[in-house]
C-alpha cells in the first residue's frame, strides 16, 4: 500500500510568491491562505530566473507560507513538482521537497514543504554560485 504524503502547507519563497509569474500561473484561486513566514538554516541563491534554498545553519529565507485548498491540494503537489523539476529518486532533479519547520510573522512555527536544492545543485552552488544575502528573493529582484 503506497501512503500518500501529509497534506503540508507549501512554503514558497521564489517565483511562486504573490507578485511573481508562477503564482498567478499555480496558486491563484487555489489557496485558503497566504501569510508571510520564514525558513530558518537555509539560504538563498540566484538561478536562471529563480532562486535556490540551501540548508544552511545559521540562515534565514524569506517568503510565504501557503496553505492550499483541500480540493486541489493533490493536484496542485503534483503540478509543483514538476515545476520545481523534483522526482524522488531522480538524480537529475533540481529540487528536492522536504518537510521542514517555518516561522510564521507572529512567531507561530509550522511544518511545510520546501523546495530545496537536490544534492548536486547544492554543492554546486555553494562552490560557484551567487548568495542573496537578504534571504529575500523579491528584493533581490527589485
Amino acid at each position: 500500500m503506497i501512503v500518500p504524503p501529509p497534506r503540508l502547507p507549501f512554503f514558497v519563497y521564489g517565483t511562486l510568491r504573490p507578485g511573481e509569474p508562477n503564482h498567478d500561473l499555480f496558486l491563484r484561486g487555489r489557496t485558503a491562505s497566504e501569510e508571510p513566514a520564514r525558513l530558518t538554516d537555509a539560504v538563498l541563491y540566484d538561478g536562471p530566473g529563480y532562486p535556490y534554498a540551501v540548508e544552511e545553519p545559521g540562515g534565514v529565507v524569506r517568503g510565504e507560507l501557503v496553505t492550499a485548498l483541500p480540493e486541489t491540494y493533490d493536484r496542485l503537489l503534483a503540478e509543483l513538482d514538476r515545476l520545481e523539476e523534483c522526482a524522488p529518486g531522480d538524480p537529475r532533479g533540481l529540487y528536492e521537497r522536504v518537510a521542514r519547520h517555518t516561522v510564521r510573522a507572529d512567531g507561530g512555527t509550522a511544518r511545510a514543504w520546501v523546495y530545496v536544492a537536490a544534492p548536486h545543485v547544492a554543492a554546486h552552488l555553494r562552490t560557484h554560485g551567487t548568495r542573496i544575502p537578504a534571504g529575500d528573493w523579491l528584493t533581490h529582484r527589485h
